[in-house]
């Protein structure tokens, strides 16, 4: 059966579905244009058909680090296909990537955002028909995975008979389109629950996560995890072998239940401010059933929906922003790959940084004063391990070798050889000068003494050494291998070279840095005190903590400022306030309620008692009361400071543009990426007037 006959089939299929007969006489052109056959040169694709009559399909774009689906990627496919399915030498197919590190990155997010409306729709049926055209292919179908497998590239995977992985770093699956707004809609929203279930599949597309090899076979996205090397092998076994029949799986007649459910905890978790996450739960849970057809319609309405959203549009920008953030130069300097690290300090945050630099290949050298204070710091990253690999989120062997990366010492010894030094002491200034001082005469005029601080002058740590060229700000927020974040503060005397060595380390180890200027607070904790100082005097005010979170968890926070507090530290959140108290007594009025609580020994939740009391760790909940101000007013108040703060932070020029600002606020503190930051939240409000 030709794909003409296929597509023609499908839409009298879905005629019943379809209560606009246009779209059933006249299918959009993209998809014409196949019906009638017209060639495609193949220029991002190779075909070889072995003497054992396996067709090889090569994703290979040119000129690009990257596989992509797009309208021209597509059509070359499915000519492809059709090639092989007139090709009577052709008995199975195995399709594979010849790029270093990405097997298919999904759609081309760049162009999507480009076209018009109807386009992204024509687009949308191109991707279904193609991807059925390689379901019903009649030949074993292996996906070879090597590289990242994302969004459409993982749904491409989900038409064939078998998925199997590279167990490579590289190797990561998932379906990240309600990340964007949208939901995965040629084919995976329909297909995925069919092979592994209804549960794992919303589990999958509502968070948007992606898993490595071992955690996706887990999972059963992929049915065998080899070394890259073997995965041809392995591929040539699987299509001798009898093509896998699709079982029914039981807890998939419960779909409905399941669905109700799930929607229910996505609601709680979501607020409802997330609408491609409640499609998606809809859409699983009915295509689970019927005709593959019936699925892939649910898909087109909904995406075509989505896609049209204010929140789609802002989410794709904010992709955009990450994206450059990651890979830019951020200065005429020269990057130096950075291999050997000290790290000063072996408490949360020191433990923290030096387990993801290990976890990267840096060789870590962590420091102390004691061997105690070492033992509890390796005793966290002993931890920090554990966790990861009981998720799955590394391999034994991985975890071995972060481990192996780092070394102890608590006497002083030359540093000369590291190209890096990472100071991650208590936030105290003198503290920080003596161990400044002392570095100074244990390093190489060449190495890079970076401080790790979140509010203290880095200018003035710079003074105490005799390359103050070679000194800059590395703010990691904690938790370190959660937060995507990295401040990296500069100075007017900072080399080039020095900034461009840095910010491309920090982009090496999977965080988006941001660049900004020394001042007090530097850029994120400048724009969240005022914010959550104003929360403080709301509550002394007469408004319950309860109240404050639950308006700004109903704005999109991820956890209310009140909670927040408890969750950073009273004491560590007052040195902060007094320290931009200090630098802006205009804007910033100290308020003494945080420190009574300090001095009652009440510090938040590592005490058991801060604006919330805690037992086991967990929080008590209190009662709210109706009869306060509503938490309209309450949203409106904390959300046009935080703007506020953010417009003035760039017209200081303390960040070098509003994308930046925006990127930070999102990935420092939670601000709902949906709004897509507080300046562009404002403009798009109104909120403030420019």
């Amino acid at each position: 059966m030709n794909l003409k006959q296929q597509i023609l089939i499908q839409l009298k299929a879905m005629k019943t579905f379809l209560n606009c007969p246009s779209i059933i006489h006249d299918p959009p052109h993209v998809l014409e244009d196949i019906i009638h056959g017209h060639p495609v040169p193949l220029k991002h694709f190779r075909l070889e058909i072995d003497h054992d009559g396996i067709a090889w399909v090569t994703f290979d774009s040119p000129k690009s680090s990257v596989n992509v689906w797009n309208e021209e990627t597509l059509r070359e496919f499915n000519h492809l296909l059709e090639t092989i399915e007139h090709d009577t030498r052709a008995k199975a197919l195995v399709l594979r990537s010849a790029k270093e590190r990405i097997f298919i990155a999904g759609a081309d997010i760049k162009a999507i955002r480009n076209m018009q409306h109807v386009r992204v729709n024509d687009l949308i049926w191109l991707g279904q028909a193609v991807f059925d055209r390689l379901a019903r292919l009649d030949m074993p179908k292996v996906a070879a995975i090597h590289g990242a497998c994302m969004g459409g590239g993982f749904e491409v995977t989900l038409a064939c008979d078998w998925r199997i992985a590279s167990d490579h770093e590289s190797t990561k699956i998932g379906l990240p389109e309600t990340q964007l707004g949208i939901l995965p809609a040629w084919g995976g929203s329909t297909r995925l629950s069919r092979i592994v279930g209804v549960r794992k599949a919303l589990d999958l597309i509502t968070t948007g996560k992606l898993l490595n090899a071992s955690a996706a076979k887990h999972a059963g996205l992929v049915s065998q995890v080899v070394a890259v090397e073997n995965l041809e092998i392995l591929a040539r076994r699987l299509v001798r072998q009898k093509r896998p029949s699709q079982r029914l799986l039981f807890e998939n007649l419960f779909a409905s239940v399941i669905g109700i459910l799930a929607k229910r905890k996505v609601l709680a978790k979501t607020r409802g401010l997330y609408p491609s996450i409640t499609r998606a739960v809809e859409v699983v849970t009915h295509a689970v059933h019927g005709q593959v057809e019936d699925g892939l319609l649910l898909e087109r309405n909904a995406v075509a929906e989505l896609i049209q959203s204010h929140d789609s549009a802002r989410l794709i920008d904010l992709f955009f922003k990450r994206e450059e953030a990651n890979k830019r130069p951020t200065s005429s300097g020269t990057a130096l790959p950075i291999h050997d690290a000290t790290v000063i300090g072996a408490g949360v945050m020191g433990a923290g940084i030096a387990h993801t630099l290990a976890s990267r290949g840096i060789r870590v050298l962590m420091t102390d004063v004691t061997n105690d204070s070492l033992a509890r710091g390796l005793e966290r990253i002993h931890g920090l391990v554990s966790d990861a690999t009981r998720r799955r989120l590394v391999t034994q062997v991985q975890a071995r070798d972060t481990l192996d990366h780092i070394s102890t010492t608590h006497v002083p010894v030359p540093l000369n050889r590291h190209h890096l030094v990472i100071e991650a002491a208590t936030e105290s200034m003198e503290l920080k000068k003596k161990i400044f001082a002392d570095l100074a005469a244990r390093v190489s005029a060449d190495t890079i003494l970076a401080t790790n601080t979140s509010a203290l002058s880095v200018s003035d740590l710079a003074k105490t050494v005799p390359h103050p060229e070679r000194v800059i700000g590395l703010h990691f927020f904690n938790p370190v291998h959660r937060m995507p974040l990295v401040e990296v503060i500069t100075l007017p005397e900072t080399a080039p070279d020095v900034l461009a060595t840095v910010v491309s380390f920090v982009q090496k180890l999977g965080k988006t840095p941001v660049v900004v200027k020394d001042s007090p607070g530097f850029l994120v904790n400048r724009i969240l005190v005022p914010y959550l100082m104003e929360a403080v005097r709301l509550h002394e005010s007469g408004i319950p903590v309860k109240d404050i979170d639950d308006a700004m968890l109903e704005f999109g926070m991820p956890m209310g400022p009140m909670r927040l507090l408890d969750e950073i530290g009273l004491d560590v959140a007052a040195h902060v306030a007094r320290t931009l108290a200090s630098a802006f007594p205009e804007r910033f009025p100290h308020t003494d309620a945080l420190d009574k609580m300090v001095n009652a020994g009440q510090l938040g939740k590592k005490t058991g008692q801060g604006f919330y009391r805690y037992e086991k760790g967990k929080e008590i909940t209190v009662t709210t009361h109706a009869d306060l101000p509503r938490h309209e007013s309450i949203q409106t108040n904390l959300a046009l400071l935080i703007s506020q703060e953010a417009m003035r932070c760039l017209k200081e020029g303390i960040a070098r543009n509003a994308d930046d600002i925006d990127l930070a606020m999102v990935l420092g503190t939670g601000y709902p990426p949906f709004r897509g930051g507080p300046i562009t939240f404002a403009r798009d409000t109104g909120i403030i007037d420019y």
